[in-house]
């Protein structure tokens, strides 16, 4: 295939994935400006640059069954100068921020973007911390990609600037069905789960007022492996029914069928972002 036809098929694969010139260069690790160079034939195109763009776009291959998100994300900085936190390290304005004057995890007040949380406290050891839930994460997504980051920038000057890992959520979504909870379950019953953990819990949850769609969609399952208290653990959920549930969307509409996600608190949270950084090229 020469050059041209490259091109040409990256493109369209591009346009048929419904991925723009900044997500690509975010995954690829480069500007959307060399993106544009490059889909314009004004790069010398090497097969290690055709390489990198084929692996980057295959990643956001809307059709690949399985693919790893971050779920929740809390960091503690070791400053109580909130300004600097979120204009330097989230890159954001403090004001376009909403105040309040209260807080939670014991903080004295937050500001907050849609689902972006940062708590400030008086308490010179607590810090200032950010909170991203699941929603959060997302929003925080698009933040990055205006800003020609990814997560593994945003990871690392979090680390420059010394904070503390706190909670790492990493989420595997299975848009296919490829995992069989109520199966996984009855092997975790029989014993059959090898596994360094030695416990796990498995609940099925309804909706009262919809008994009559329950013949229809059944009931969610939830699958924890490992102690809920312990700093790491697994939790693998029927993501489908959850949407159902939450917000009303029909199981069959639903892109993502179920979830598997790791849950890391404290040091193993650190260490999962050190191994993270370390291995993302690989």
């Amino acid at each position: 295939m020469n050059d041209t036809d490259w091109i040409n098929k990256l493109k369209e694969k591009r346009t048929q994935y419904g991925v723009s010139q900044n997500r690509l260069a975010v995954m690829a690790g480069v500007s959307r400006e060399y993106v544009s160079r490059v889909e314009s034939g004004k790069v010398a195109l090497t097969e290690e640059i055709k390489g990198k763009f084929t692996d980057a776009l295959e990643k956001l291959n809307p059709e690949n069954p399985l693919e790893m998100v971050l779920d929740y994300v809390r960091i503690r900085f070791p400053t109580q100068d909130i300004r600097h936190v979120i204009e330097d390290i989230l890159q954001l304005k403090l004001d376009v921020m909403i105040h309040e004057d209260y807080g939670f995890y014991s903080y004295a007040e937050h500001y907050v973007l849609g689902d972006v949380f940062v708590l400030a406290s008086p308490d010179k050891e607590k810090g200032t911390l950010l909170e991203l839930k699941g929603k959060g994460c997302r929003q925080m997504e698009s933040y990055l990609l205006a800003q020609h980051r990814s997560w593994y920038e945003f990871l690392m000057d979090a680390l420059v600037e010394g904070g503390v890992m706190k909670r790492l959520d990493l989420a595997i979504n299975d848009m296919t069905g490829i995992l069989d909870i109520p199966e996984l379950t009855e092997k975790c019953n029989h014993e059959e789960c090898i596994s360094v953990f030695r416990s796990f819990k498995s609940y099925r949850s309804g909706e009262l007022v919809r008994s009559n769609e329950q013949d229809r969609y059944g009931m969610g399952n939830t699958l924890y492996i490992g102690s809920l208290k312990s700093e790491v653990y697994f939790c693998i959920y029927e993501k489908d029914y959850e949407q159902y549930a939450k917000y009303d969307i029909a199981i069959e509409d639903t892109k993502i069928k179920n979830r598997f996600e790791i849950r890391l608190k404290n040091e193993r949270a650190y260490y999962a972002v050190r191994d993270l950084l370390t291995y993302h090229d690989a």
